[in-house]
C-alpha cells in the first residue's frame, strides 16, 4: 500500500491511495462517517428563556454547534463506569444573556478548556430589550450512526484514480474535447499541436472528451487499485485524526472476525 498526500488545510486533507481494492477505501469511508465519536450538546436544561424561540428549536440549534474533541479525556457514556455524569463523559456548557443582543456560539461557557465551540460567530438566539436566556447545556460524546451532530466529517469521499489515453496517430487536435471539457482536464499544446493532458487528478470520469471525439482518439478508464481520496471536517476533529480513529476501529473489527473465525463461530 502506497500514500501520498496531495493536499492537505486545516480541516481538509486529500491523498492517493494505491495498493487496495474499493472495499478497504469503502470501509474508511464510512467509519469515518458514522463510528468515529467527537463531542456534542445532548441535553440543555433551560433555567430561563422568554426570547421568541421555543425551548426545543434553541436547544437542536445548540447540539449543532461543532465542539473541540479530546478524544484521549473523553470516553462514550455507556463506557463510562459513573453512575450518573462524570468529567471523563460529559461537560457542562454555560448560555447566559439578556436583550438587546444576539448570543453567538462564543458565549458559551465551558468548564472544560478542551472542549469549546469550533467557532465563536455562529449565531444562536436574537434577544430583543426585555428578553432573556440563562440554560445549561451538557456535552457528551457519541457516533454520526447514532445521530448527525455527531458526525465529524463534512465532506468523505474518494473515486478512482483516472486514466486518460490519447491516440496521437487518431488526434487531429480539433479541440472539441478541450472545449468540452468541465474541469479543464485537456489543454492545447500550440507548439507541438497536440492535445495534452495538465490535471488528471481533477477529472471527474465523466468522459465528456470521449464522447465528442469525432476520431475516438481519446480513451478515459479507472486504475482499479489506486484511489483519490477526500476528507473535511467540522473542525471538531482533524482529518489525520479522524483517519486515525478510523484505522484503529477497523483494525480492531478486523480482530474481532480473525477471532470468532479461530474459536470456531461459537
Amino acid at each position: 500500500m502506497e500514500i501520498e498526500i496531495i493536499n492537505r488545510e486545516d480541516n481538509q486533507l486529500t491523498f492517493i491511495i494505491e495498493g487496495v481494492d474499493t472495499s478497504l477505501v469503502n470501509a474508511l469511508r464510512r467509519i469515518s462517517l458514522v463510528e468515529v465519536p467527537t463531542m456534542a450538546i445532548e441535553t440543555v436544561e433551560f433555567l430561563k428563556n422568554n426570547a421568541r424561540i421555543f425551548d426545543e428549536a434553541l436547544a437542536h440549534r445548540l447540539g449543532l454547534v461543532p465542539l473541540n474533541t479530546d478524544l484521549e479525556a473523553m470516553v462514550l457514556p455507556e463506557d463510562c463506569d459513573c453512575e450518573g455524569r462524570c468529567s471523563r463523559c460529559s461537560v457542562s456548557l454555560i448560555l447566559k444573556g439578556k436583550g438587546p443582543k444576539t448570543l453567538y456560539s462564543g458565549d458559551l461557557k465551558s468548564e472544560d478548556s478542551t472542549t469549546q465551540p469550533v467557532l465563536d460567530t455562529i449565531p444562536l438566539v436574537k434577544l430583543k430589550e426585555g428578553e432573556e436566556v440563562e440554560l445549561e447545556a451538557i456535552a457528551q460524546l457519541g457516533v454520526g450512526g447514532e445521530h448527525a451532530k455527531w458526525q465529524a466529517t463534512t465532506t468523505c469521499a474518494y473515486k478512482h484514480y483516472p486514466e486518460i489515453i490519447i491516440d496521437t496517430d487518431k488526434c487531429e487536435a480539433c479541440l472539441n474535447c478541450v472545449k468540452e471539457c468541465p474541469r479543464s482536464v485537456l489543454e492545447y499544446d500550440e507548439e507541438k499541436n497536440q492535445i495534452n493532458v495538465v490535471d488528471l487528478e481533477n477529472c471527474s470520469l465523466c468522459r465528456t472528451c470521449m464522447k465528442d471525439c469525432p476520431n475516438q482518439a481519446i480513451t478515459v478508464n479507472i486504475v482499479e487499485d489506486k484511489f483519490i481520496f477526500r476528507i473535511e471536517t467540522d473542525g471538531s476533529l482533524s482529518p489525520t485524526d479522524v483517519l486515525t480513529r478510523a484505522c484503529d476501529i477497523l483494525n480492531e473489527k478486523s480482530i474481532n472476525i480473525i477471532t470468532f473465525c479461530e474459536e470456531g463461530g461459537s
